[in-house]
């Protein structure tokens, strides 16, 4: 059976689950072996505050666009503006920055360790799907738009 993907993506995990998932684990093996340095919280609370804004800009933009952010739902409109302007997946960079000043707030290695799971999760259980949605969805516009702007940053 073939899937339309014009509908809807065929998105696999739940993006903040998979975060909250790899800080978890990280916390755990944290407690059975170390692997520290030290806290950086100044730094680590302005990621997540910088990745806080970054994905309540994502989500506004979104908004005014009225289109979903829901990732198990079809879009509405190809939205290129406001942080979608230089990454194709702001909420997931969010995602990533408080991910990451996290790790820096407890001071500990594990989670830059289980970064790459994380990011193979995401890029091939959920942002593959969202981008063959959007490319049934939008054709040549999704394509020049990818041509134009990064994935990431």
């Amino acid at each position: 059976m073939t899937r339309d993907n014009r509908r809807r993506p065929a998105t696999l995990l739940p993006p903040p689950l998979v975060y909250v998932a790899a800080l978890w684990a990280a916390w755990e093996l944290h407690k059975l072996s170390g692997l520290g340095f030290p806290k950086l919280p100044g730094i680590g609370w302005l990621l997540v505050g910088l990745g806080g804004v970054l994905m309540l800009w994502a989500a506004w933009t979104m908004f005014r666009h009225r289109t979903t952010v829901n990732p198990y739902k079809g879009v509405e409109h190809l939205v290129q503006s406001g942080p979608f302007a230089f990454s194709r997946n702001p909420i997931y960079l969010a995602d990533s920055l408080v991910y990451f000043g996290v790790m820096l707030i407890w001071g500990s290695l594990w989670p830059l360790l289980l970064y790459p799971v994380v990011w193979a999760a995401m890029r091939y259980g959920v942002i593959r799907n969202e981008e063959a949605h959007l490319d049934a969805r939008f054709g040549e516009a999704y394509e020049e738009y990818c041509r134009r702007v990064r994935r990431w940053i």
